[in-house]
């Protein structure tokens, strides 16, 4: 079976904010929303691709470098063989989505702006999954009585801080734009961004 013919690479959209912005709320209703129209695209889940990139995960600020450095790479890896990608995952330090603005030629960044106290608010209902529940909760009273908590590795928004891109592509105020309007801002700006462009020559 021959590959198919790629004329140029994907793009990708990477969503970041913090913990409990929305982030994959938005970039799930836009994903299935382009499948919906049989577009060649794949979806990255920093949640779920870091427990392949790393064993046992710590939350370090180093491991999270190491992890957002290889969810990257991927990204990159799957638009140079011409498929669209949309990356879901906080990405706390801008050095981060520098790096995969450097590896990628159709890169954007879509911002979930939150205030932190709407974040910790949806992240306290938040049940266990891939992800501790009530995150922000136990990171604060640990803070607060300098005890550890079991599995808690720093936690973005009480432990470090998320460092805002003023420059970034596309926004979504979550606390203003419900799931539809916020998918629809973001499928308007890739029409535009992308669906118009014109291949290199070679």
């Amino acid at each position: 079976m021959k590959g198919k013919k790629i004329s140029r690479p994907g793009w990708v959209i990477w969503f970041v904010g913090l913990p409990g912005a929305g982030k994959s709320t938005y970039a799930q209703a836009v994903y299935k929303a382009l499948e919906n129209k049989d577009e060649d695209v794949r979806y990255l889940s920093m949640d779920e691709q870091r427990h392949i990139y790393v064993t046992g995960p710590k939350y370090t600020r180093q491991e999270r470098k190491q992890a957002y450095r290889l969810f990257a790479e991927e990204a990159a890896e799957i638009a140079g063989q011409g498929t669209n990608v949309i990356m879901d995952g906080t990405a706390p330090e801008l050095s981060m989505r520098e790096y995969a603005r450097e590896l990628i030629e159709r890169f954007a960044e879509v911002y979930v702006r939150c205030s932190l106290e709407t974040a910790m608010s949806r992240e306290s209902n938040r049940p266990q999954g891939l992800v501790m529940a009530a995150l922000y909760e136990k990171a604060i009273k640990r803070k607060q009585s300098g005890k550890s908590v079991r599995g808690l590795g720093e936690v973005i928004g009480v432990d470090a801080p998320f460092e805002e891109n003023s420059d970034a592509e596309c926004v979504i105020d979550s606390e203003k734009m419900t799931i539809e309007q916020g998918r629809d801002s973001v499928l308007a700006f890739i029409s535009a961004r992308f669906a118009q462009e014109k291949p290199r020559k070679n």
